[in-house]
């Protein structure tokens, strides 16, 4: 005999944790803030992120 299959799938919340959409999404979002940022400190104050911080 067959079991019955169940006619709705549940709407289980994803965690805020681990390797998921949601951390994906906004780790890739913060990589591109930061790379934008770097982009500008390079450009207003013509040296490099490393001579601006110092370790040239």
């Amino acid at each position: 005999m067959t079991e019955p299959k169940p006619t709705t799938t549940p709407n289980l919340n994803e965690p805020k944790f681990g390797f998921n959409q949601y951390a994906e999404r906004l780790n890739g979002r913060a990589a591109m803030i930061g790379f934008v940022l770097t982009l500008a400190i390079e450009y207003f104050t013509r040296e490099g992120l490393l001579s601006w911080l110092g370790f040239n």
